[in-house]
């Protein structure tokens, strides 16, 4: 019985410095691959709507129109009270 109890404490003692050694050799969370695995998906995605968002800006922008035309939308009319353009002046 006490042979069995000190095997039994030698084996604890034997767990225990294994477990100090384990997390001893574990690297910080930065240095490991998980982490950023997780964070690169979010991050592609927010640097994707950045760039879609000054594209729209800058590129797709609304062209100014010639007076008397209004834009809804897709959709292009002209005004009824204004006079066209395209009249022929003598």
């Amino acid at each position: 019985m006490k042979n069995q109890l000190l095997l039994f404490l030698v084996n604890l003692g034997a767990m225990e410095s294994m477990y100090m050694t384990e997390q001893q050799t574990t690297k910080p969370w930065f240095k490991q691959l998980w982490p950023w695995l997780l964070i690169s998906g979010p991050a592609v995605a927010m640097i994707g709507c950045i760039i879609t968002i000054y594209l729209a800006i800058n590129y797709q922008a609304d062209k100014p129109l010639r007076d008397g035309v209004q834009k809804q939308g897709l959709k292009v009319e002209q005004l009824k009270d204004a006079q066209p353009d395209t009249q022929v002046k003598k």
